[in-house]
């Protein structure tokens, strides 16, 4: 995102825009890669409440959110961009509060890899997750990214 200090990300966060919704994709290679037609969009604030559940130590995707939101609405999956850009708004909403703040560091990308869109990009997550106690290790010569080691040992539950 740009111009984030312009931006009210907690309008944003507030803002369903008419969501959930679903719809139905018919674009053959989308349904074999996701694994069917019914794809649903969950609004942001629906990110933010499922990110605050995230305990100290433990971490969860973005990928096993829209699993999660996708099972509980009978959807086949969960509109992936969106998901990204809603995450993104539920962590500039949380810095830009001083109260009931969101632990958005504990949301990683796919792979445990953490997210260089997050206030402060990948070095102010990667002091939060350690703080925690996590290991986060570097991948990669020319196109470097960080992920928490072993992710998968400490990943939330959704029920």
């Amino acid at each position: 995102m740009a111009n984030e200090d312009k931006k009210d990300f907690n309008a944003m966060l507030n803002d369903s825009k008419d969501m959930p919704k679903f719809q139905i994709i018919t674009d053959k290679k989308s349904i074999e890669k996701y694994g069917g037609s019914r794809m649903c969009f969950a609004p942001p604030i629906d990110y933010d409440k499922i990110m605050k559940r995230i305990p100290f130590g433990s971490v969860i995707t973005v990928g096993k959110i829209r699993e999660y939101f996708a099972k509980i609405s009978g959807a086949d999956f969960t509109e992936p961009i969106t998901a990204g850009i809603f995450v993104s708004i539920a962590a500039w909403a949380s810095y830009q509060r001083s109260e009931d703040k969101t632990p958005y560091w504990r949301t990683l990308k796919a792979n445990g890899e953490l997210n260089e869109k997050y206030p402060g990009g990948i070095k102010a997550q990667k002091e939060m997750l350690e703080a925690e106690g996590h290991t986060i290790i570097q991948k990669g010569r020319k196109n470097i990214r960080y992920y928490v080691k072993d992710y998968e040992k400490i990943l939330f539950e959704l029920n």
